[in-house]
């Protein structure tokens, strides 16, 4: 009887594994299962991974922003239509968040301002969510509520610094995210940096120093709540790219779900902290009076933040961060060159030095991340180089 048994079982098995090597959409697990001293087969169906991978990453070779294909395109044209998005979107994002907090009697309400980029934010991620197949929520609940905490004050904080500071001081804070980063790794996972990053962390916390100086002795309406208030969104900021990225990495999850669920979130917690701090009805009521330069103009700040984002994310996957974080930051200094233009604001060659010290900052730090692709000569190869030119020169003066 045993020998019996033993035999229907290798048949079975066999049976099976033909069935595996047959199969090209799905794998079969066999199990062997013990109950009342009988045994029991159990085919378990495990989709493969072309069935449970999203849409958007199949096609990697793809690249989608708002509807246009890139791929289309040569490298070249890739580039400047990105550069465009860039630059059009996210100068009109600046534009239009400094003319909504230059409205009299707004600077108070930045978090409701948040609040209504947050709705805006969400229903953007659901339409985008309903282009694409696939349409099921990868990421767990726990760590979306994480991260939209972090949203929150990232945001939230940055929106309600601008009725303290200048829009460039906000601007230059934004630049400077590396600062809290180091500082985290230093006393949180006890990293070392090299000496790159080090000279860049050094370079903008002088740009800093000396910009916020500037700022405090020309700005009638300078207040340290400001610089507070950017500090903290700044380490939000650096904690949450660090988290949105592990996240969408171990559970493929698409950019528009992202958005969904953690600006959707977000607002709820928002929602709440207004209604409990009774700031929501006095918002209401201000915005209501002008709807169309409150509401109006932050659909359009809403809407600009949303595409640029996605040109931006392009950006960084055709050519790498390194370009990417030259664009940006080009975008950015010009962002406060129209904020003096269009904007009166006291002015001072100080600003000028300090910002020029801080984007030294930003290039040093992503000289560090990529020195295995950017090798600055030393001062050994400049020497020889100077050196073999003069021998060249003297030796045609010679001939």
């Amino acid at each position: 009887m045993d020998l019996t048994q033993q035999a229907k079982d290798r048949t079975r098995v066999q049976e099976n594994n033909k069935d595996n090597s047959e199969s090209t959409e799905c794998s079969k697990i066999t199990m062997d299962l013990k109950f009342n001293n009988s045994r029991k087969y159990i085919s378990i169906t495990v989709p493969s991974k072309t069935q449970t991978m999203s849409p958007h990453i199949k096609s990697v070779d793809d690249i989608v922003v708002l509807g246009m294909n890139l791929s289309k395109f040569n490298k070249l044209t890739q580039f400047f239509i990105c550069v465009a998005g860039v630059f059009v979107f996210y100068l009109i994002y600046g534009y239009l968040q400094e003319l909504i907090f230059s409205m009299e009697g707004f600077k108070s309400y930045g978090w409701y301002l948040t609040l209504v980029q947050f709705a805006f934010y969400s229903i953007f991620g659901l339409i985008e969510l309903q282009l694409i197949q696939d349409k099921r929520r990868r990421i767990p609940g726990k760590t979306y509520m994480i991260i939209a905490f972090l949203t929150v004050g990232t945001m939230g904080l940055s929106n309600t610094s601008l009725g303290y500071l200048n829009y460039p001081t906000q601007v230059i804070f934004k630049c400077c995210k590396l600062i809290p980063v180091m500082l985290g790794g230093v006393f949180i996972q006890g990293k070392r940096y090299n000496i790159a990053d080090v000279s860049a962390a050094i370079c903008m916390s002088l740009g800093l120093i000396w910009f916020t100086l500037a700022d405090s002795t020309i700005a009638p309406n300078f207040n340290l709540t400001g610089v507070v208030l950017i500090s903290l969104a700044l380490c939000a900021d650096a904690v949450i790219g660090n988290v949105q990225e592990k996240a969408m990495k171990l559970h493929n999850a698409s950019n528009s779900e992202m958005v969904l669920y953690s600006y959707s979130i977000g607002f709820v917690y928002i929602l709440l902290g207004l209604t409990c701090t009774s700031g929501l009805g006095p918002a209401v009521t201000f915005c209501a009076k002008n709807p169309i330069r409150t509401y109006g103009y932050a659909f359009l700040f809403s809407l600009t933040g949303y595409f640029g984002i996605s040109f931006v994310l392009a950006l960084i996957k055709i050519f790498g961060a390194l370009i990417a974080v030259t664009v940006t930051t080009g975008r950015k200094a010009m962002t406060i060159v129209l904020s003096f233009i269009f904007f009166a604001k006291p002015f001072t060659f100080q600003y000028v030095w300090s910002g020029l010290l801080v984007v030294l900052g930003i290039f040093l730090n992503v000289y560090s991340k990529n020195m295995d692709k950017i090798r600055l000569p030393s001062l050994y190869d400049l020497i020889n180089k100077s050196v073999e030119a003069r021998k060249s020169r003297t030796l045609a003066q010679t001939v």
